[in-house]
């Protein structure tokens, strides 16, 4: 007995020899690996000039981690929305007429034969569209951006021709959730992203006229006790409204039935609330509520936002009220994380005086965890101060390239993507709206190594960032983080292989 005890434990230790062995030369082999990948993008980013070409092709294999900044609606291509245009037998107008009171390009949703015999004419369906290239290319380039650097056309400003955009297919936007869903899970998959945190629909908002007036007067005037009191008295009518009880259940079951079966062993998805900030101050505020209570109440819905153009008249204007509001639902609703769209602004686009305080306020005031854009930042005031506060809070900035680029006419040096590199502070590398840019997320990291050449260790955690900074539980980010180690150590194994392949091909030459 005590001799076949001895063979026993002899075994397991042989055994655990071997698999630590095995662990051992895996680990040999997987750093070789990690050190044949550095030298080889060190060697495509040297020079004046870097290898583009090459870089792409590593930036599609890249593994990228999460697409935190992100919203539906403009991620869906001009071409899938024309689809839908079709399968609800929609028309399209060909042409503009005054009397009728229709634009060219815009969707129509009525029936045809409710249209008048003048309508009929000039609206025509998805497949007609199509067959006269020369409509089908212009309603392409009014739908999203295309073609709009390239060569000369009537065009409007930058930021007005995209977000004009969303006014044109926003008629079928919500046609198929669930289509779209899958459609962007498949594009992030093929490009090895494992993780998208987008902005689905706007939360919803219940109208109270006499609450209502009260907030609408708020002014920049009025004192911290009046916001409060005003808030308040909203709040605790939303908390126990049943029309507001019951849009915000309808809300998340909404979220719930158009996600269902999205996620898979290789993808999650999760959702951002959000209400537009150029609205009447009590509809911000109502929809905010909506946006904290569903937050707090589903597992898909992770995070709240405030979008729309920040230049705009309200959103500049009631800008340190939204603040407030976010800062007064944070106490009701501890724990909700937010996202907030700040410094998306450049001087000339409104007065200096403008771009003074965006991001402090959303991070002092409001506590936002992470920034979408964060563009104005050097000229914030004491914004020494502003990017050490950034720093130590460790709030991340989502850094959109390709939008940056056509919005606000910021790009390469200009971009503060330096600031924040050389200072420090945290971000992540995200696409905005890629229906509408015509762009990747994997165009977007090639922007990033081929005009900054960072290290390939700041790549990495670039990438890492995209799930440290996510708004996904901390066991759930343990998850993605060690899918994200297995997914590096295939890359890396593949990019060694590629470059001892060019070593030979280079010395047969």
């Amino acid at each position: 007995m005590k001799m076949r005890m001895l063979a026993a434990m002899f075994c397991l230790l042989l055994f655990g020899i071997a698999d630590a062995s095995e662990k051992g030369a895996d680990s040999k082999y997987q750093h070789r690996n990690y050190i044949a990948t550095r030298q080889y993008y060190a060697k495509l980013i040297s020079g004046a000039v870097p290898n583009v070409a090459e870089l792409n092709l590593l930036m599609n294999m890249l593994p990228k981690g999460g697409d935190l900044h992100h919203h539906y609606s403009g991620a869906i291509y001009a071409e899938t929305y024309l689809d839908w245009v079709k399968k609800q037998d929609y028309c399209v107008y060909h042409e503009s007429d005054t009397q009728l009171k229709v634009e060219k390009y815009r969707i129509e949703t009525r029936p045809l034969a409710q249209l008048s015999e003048t309508a009929r004419k000039i609206c025509v369906g998805a497949d007609a569209a199509r067959s006269d290239n020369a409509f089908y290319r212009e309603l392409l380039q009014r739908w999203s951006n295309k073609d709009y650097d390239n060569h000369f056309h009537e065009q409007p400003a930058p930021d007005q021709q995209f977000f004009d955009t969303f006014g044109f297919f926003a008629p079928v936007s919500n046609y198929a959730y669930h289509e779209g869903l899958q459609s962007l899970r498949e594009r992030a998959m093929a490009e090895n992203v494992q993780y998208l945190e987008t902005m689905l629909k706007s939360s919803p908002d219940v109208d109270n006229p006499g609450l209502a007036k009260i907030i609408n007067d708020l002014n920049m005037n009025s004192t911290d006790v009046e916001i409060q009191e005003a808030l308040t008295a909203f709040s605790d009518f939303m908390a126990n409204d049943v029309e507001a009880k019951t849009r915000i259940s309808d809300y998340i079951k909404s979220v719930d039935d158009v996600a269902a079966g999205i996620d898979t062993a290789d993808f999650k998805l999760r959702f951002q609330a959000y209400v537009s900030r150029n609205s009447a101050p009590a509809k911000v505020f109502s929809g905010l509520y909506s946006a904290f209570a569903a937050d707090q109440a589903s597992k898909l819905i992770v995070g709240v936002n405030i979008v729309g153009p920040e230049n705009g008249y309200v959103a500049m204007r009631d800008y340190s009220l939204h603040m407030r509001m976010f800062r007064f639902l944070k106490q009701r609703f501890p724990g909700v994380k937010l996202s907030l769209h700040a410094g998306e602004l450049v001087l000339g686009m409104v007065p200096p005086e403008g771009l003074k305080s965006h991001i402090r306020e959303a991070v002092q005031i409001a506590g936002a965890d992470r920034i979408g854009h964060g563009v104005d930042v050097a000229n914030e005031t004491n914004a020494d101060e502003l990017l050490e506060m950034l720093r130590a809070r460790k709030v991340a900035i989502e850094v959109n390239l390709t939008s940056n680029s056509f919005i606000l006419g910021v790009k390469n040096e200009a971009h503060p993507v330096q600031v924040y590199r050389y200072h420090d502070v945290p971000f992540v590398i995200s696409t905005d709206d890629a229906g509408v840019s015509r762009n990747n997320l994997s165009s977007e990291y090639l922007l990033f190594v081929s005009r900054y050449k960072p290290s390939y260790e700041e790549l990495k955690k670039v990438a890492y960032n995209s799930i440290r900074y996510s708004f996904l539980s901390e066991k759930e980010k343990i998850e993605e983080l060690q899918s994200l180690d297995l997914r590096f150590a295939s890359f890396e194994a593949r990019v060694a292989k590629l470059a001892r392949s060019v070593r030979v091909n280079s010395t047969s030459q």
